[in-house]
């Protein structure tokens, strides 16, 4: 098992032994978190996926991301809430750029809520692209939304050429 260690955090490979501290965390981030199914279909799929540890062996975040064609699709990035701004969401996402470099992915792509306007200026400060809109793609509350859905924002990272992040 590969470990990667920078400034006294440490990314490694999420497996169903952590998904208690994982669940708990997506209920605490999210209004509509993962299953334990959704985490368990991504671990069994084999999809590129990693914990963050603090220094003192606390999980601070978590990604799953897929592979496709030239490409990785992430999935979900959470950082515990209580440890927002302290640049964590940067970390992975540099993990995941290099990761995908090794994997000769072209670009990444993600979709995000289009009211998660935290996390949206994070991924453009990274130098994500809004590309478009997937109309009703979420489930949201009744009484923010009409239809019971809201869309995402779908973007995209061009890995190719100049490394991109906050550096």
């Amino acid at each position: 098992m590969s470990a990667v260690l920078r400034d006294e955090r440490l990314l490694l490979p999420m497996t169903v032994k952590q998904l208690d501290t994982v669940l708990a965390i997506e209920q605490l981030a999210y209004a509509f978190p993962w299953t334990r199914g959704n985490f368990i279909d991504s671990l069994a799929a084999g999809y590129p996926s990693q914990v963050l540890y603090g220094p003192q062996g606390e999980l601070l975040g978590y990604y799953v991301a897929m592979e496709g064609v030239d490409e990785l699709h992430l999935l979900n990035i959470t950082v515990v809430p209580g440890a927002w701004g302290r640049g964590h969401a940067r970390f992975m996402l540099d993990e995941l750029c290099a990761i995908g470099r090794a994997r000769k992915a072209q670009q990444i792509w993600l979709e995000v809520r289009e009211s998660n306007t935290r996390a949206r200026a994070i991924y453009e400060r990274y130098g994500f692209a809004h590309i478009g809109l997937r109309r009703g793609y979420y489930p949201a509350a009744r009484h923010t939304h009409a239809s019971g859905r809201e869309d995402a924002v779908v973007m995209n990272l061009v890995l190719t050429g100049a490394r991109h992040g906050l550096e």
